[in-house]
Parts: structure tokens; sequence; C-alpha cells
């Protein structure tokens, strides 16, 4: 069978970010609930997060970050064929995210469709778009992570409201003359699935933070280094280490590991939370918004979380 229409490679276009006007610092989480900014500090390095309010739902966010998105790559709506949304807190199962924010994007009839594996979800969906545009079965495609956890916490118990935020960030991809994407190196341990969990849709977010602290320090580290060698890239040349925020120590802890010395660590959990699939966009982001990080230096990327599922890949700074 011949592949008709492939390209050689694809690359990141643009990114673009949104999070909701609403911030929420330690010392208010303090006056409702048994903490402190230390104790937040010490254990998980936030300092705020923002919330969306309850008229403002992950597909506002998603609209908002992909329509930058779309502005900063300099292509129209009607250029993109393809849009993924990577969401876990959907209020609703259907219909999806992604033929939503299409539409309001004013994005006519592109294949739609949403990825769950939670916070791994932009590595994943990603992945998705570099292979569809390779493949011919997409020539420009919108990804973008979008979540509203605040809407599945339990705003009384500690162990989740001062980690989890809201806030979404896009990316557009395109073809290029030279793959400018990684291979994806992807995976998942479900014999932890329960150690992040909603039971039901009466539930709030569960997490057994201990055992997905361990599972994080431990296991992936071999992977961040297996995206790197499949990449053909050694981790002293990163410009940039973008894993997934979920707690600042996990994120030190593995960028020790890698050997990546000369790369700017992301460290936006400080500011903006645990956002789940939309951390890694949003970060890199706001690095490439900030001038923390130059076009045509490499990132590495590192999802990992509830499900249990991780998934990476290094890719060109746009």
């Amino acid at each position: 069978m011949k592949i008709m229409n492939g390209a050689p490679g694809a690359k990141i276009l643009a990114f673009g970010h949104y999070q909701p006007s609403k911030i929420v610092t330690n010392d208010d989480l303090s006056a409702t609930m048994e903490t402190n900014d230390e104790w937040i500090r010490s254990r998980v390095g936030i300092q705020e997060r923002r919330i969306a309010p309850e008229g403002e739902s992950e597909i506002d966010l998603a609209v908002q970050a992909g329509g930058k998105a779309l502005a900063a790559s300099g292509l129209s709506a009607a250029d993109i064929d393809l849009v993924i949304v990577a969401t876990c807190t959907l209020e609703t199962q259907i219909p999806n995210a992604a033929g939503r924010v299409a539409t309001r994007l004013g994005i006519d009839a592109p294949g739609a469709f949403d990825v769950n594996t939670a916070c791994s979800g932009f590595c994943y969906a990603l992945a998705v778009a570099n292979d569809a545009i390779r493949a011919g079965s997409a020539t420009n495609v919108l990804v973008i992570g979008t979540e509203k956890l605040s809407q599945w916490i339990d705003w009384t118990d500690r162990a989740t409201a001062v980690i989890f935020a809201d806030g979404a960030g896009a990316a557009v991809v395109g073809p290029s003359d030279t793959p400018r994407i990684g291979p994806v190196v992807w995976g998942s341990a479900g014999d932890k699935s329960d150690a992040i969990i909603i039971r039901d849709r009466d539930s709030f977010l569960h997490q057994e933070g201990q055992t997905v602290f361990r599972w994080a320090t431990t296991a992936l580290h071999p992977v961040a280094k297996e995206i790197c060698e499949r990449a053909g890239v050694d981790p002293a040349d990163l410009a940039a280490f973008v894993p997934h925020q979920a707690n600042l120590r996990i994120i030190e802890a593995i960028a020790r590991k890698i050997g990546a010395d000369n790369a700017v660590i992301a460290k936006d959990i400080v500011l903006a939370g645990n956002t789940s699939a939309a951390s890694i966009p949003l970060a890199l982001s706001r690095m490439i918004e900030r001038g923390e990080v130059q076009s045509g230096g490499l990132a590495l990327l590192l999802g990992f979380g509830a499900g249990l599922t991780y998934a990476g890949q290094v890719v060109e700074i746009p």
C-alpha cells in the first residue's frame, strides 16, 4: 500500500496558552483548610494557582489557547484539518471537546477527537498529530491540552486542593522537510491505575500521593533518557526540559537523573499549579513568551500521570 501525500517530517509552528484571571494563593487556602504556605511549598512547590469561575469551562479555556496558537502560527482556520484536544475534566462525555472548540475557532469540518490520558495527554496528542502529518492523514493540526480540574476537587481536602488548577495550552503542528518532532516513547502502568481516580460522576478526584511520587521519581528518568536516545539527542544538548508540572520535587529529581545540565527546567508549577494535560504546552508557551528559550533549541517533553500513563518526545522550539 502506498502512502499518498505524506510529509518527511512535522514541526511545531507555534504555541499559545491561557489561564483564568482568578489567582488563589496558599494563604487563601489556609483560610479555609488546615494548611499553610510553608507546608504547601515544601511538599509540592506551589505558591499560587489559577482557578476558572463557574461560567468559564474547559472549552472556553481551550478556545482561548487554541486561538492564540493559531494566530501565532501564521495560518488561518481554513488551514487546519485536524483538531485534537487532550483533557480529562469534561463535565459530560458527549459531545467531545474537539468538535466544539473547532467550531468556535471557525475551523470548518476538521477531523476532531479527544485524548484522555490525563497528565500525559498533550504528549500523546502531539505524537498522533506528528504521525498523522507524516502519513498524509492531515496537513496542519491544532493540538490543545485543556483542564478545569477545579470542578472535580474537594476544596476541603488539602491533599488535592493545594495541587490542582485550571488552564490550557496549545500548539499548531505542520509539515516539515525534516523531522522536528522526535519519536514518541509512551507506555503505562495499569496496575497502579487506582493511584489517581475519579470513581464516578458524583465523586471528587482522589490521589495516592506517595504511590505517584515513588513511581515518578523511580520509573520515569529511564523513559526520559530513552526519548533522547530515540531522537539522537544528548541530554546535555537540550535547551529545555519541560516535564508535566506535577510536583516541584518530582521535576527536580528527574532533571538531576537525566543529566540535562544545560537545559532550562520548566517550573511553571510554582505559579500555575498542576493543570494536567495543559501543563506542558502551558509551561513551554510561557517560557517562550518570557524569552527563557530560543527558537531552534531542543526541548524534551515528558508527560506522566493518571492511568498511570507516560509519553514524551524531543521537539524543536518554534
